[in-house]
């Protein structure tokens, strides 16, 4: 009886991590949002983000966990963001490391600017954990448009996503 529900568990959980590793969401075009927000730590977030608003998708870029010692212009001078651009539309969150608190960070910049929906930028392997930890955080109601960022991600980054993204999962469940 155990040993058939260890192995229950055990195909749960293989089959779960081939849905997740094939079925990796995709970038999203032409949907209109009233901002963007990229959380930092992948290639091609940032840039994507930046593309959103040139392309008038969002009005606002919201950029979180970007490291403290970064200045506003060595920003704009890596990422190659024009100066009218960074002075209307772009606001670098510095309190954030990790999903989590980039979720609670982002929040609040949603609540003091009254947006009510929002297009996420991440990569696809950490779209889904991302989207979870956005959704619980901000406010109620808010539209979240998921817009990945493709990845060329190799297994063990895949596989490490995964229990991240069940580790999130029971932590909402179980009381800490």
């Amino acid at each position: 009886m155990i040993l058939r529900f260890l192995a229950s568990l055990v195909l749960l959980y293989a089959f779960g991590f081939l849905g997740f590793a094939l079925t990796l969401p995709q970038a999203v075009t032409g949907q209109v949002t009233d901002a963007v927000i990229v959380p930092t730590g992948g290639p091609g977030r940032i840039a994507r983000g930046i593309e959103v608003v040139e392309d008038g998708l969002a009005r606002e870029l919201f950029v979180s966990g970007v490291d403290p010692e970064v200045k506003p212009k060595e920003f704009a001078a890596e990422f190659e963001v024009p100066s009218r651009l960074m002075k209307c539309c772009v606001t670098l969150g510095y309190l954030a490391v990790d999903t989590r608190s980039n979720a609670g960070e982002a929040a609040q910049w949603m609540k003091e600017n009254e947006f009510s929906s929002v297009r996420l930028v991440t990569t696809d392997w950490h779209m889904a954990r991302a989207a979870s930890e956005f959704a619980e955080a901000l406010p109620p109601g808010t539209m979240i448009v998921r817009d990945a960022v493709k990845s060329s991600s190799d297994l063990a980054t895949l596989y490490l996503e995964y229990n991240k993204l069940i580790a999130a999962a029971i932590s909402r469940i179980l009381p800490v």
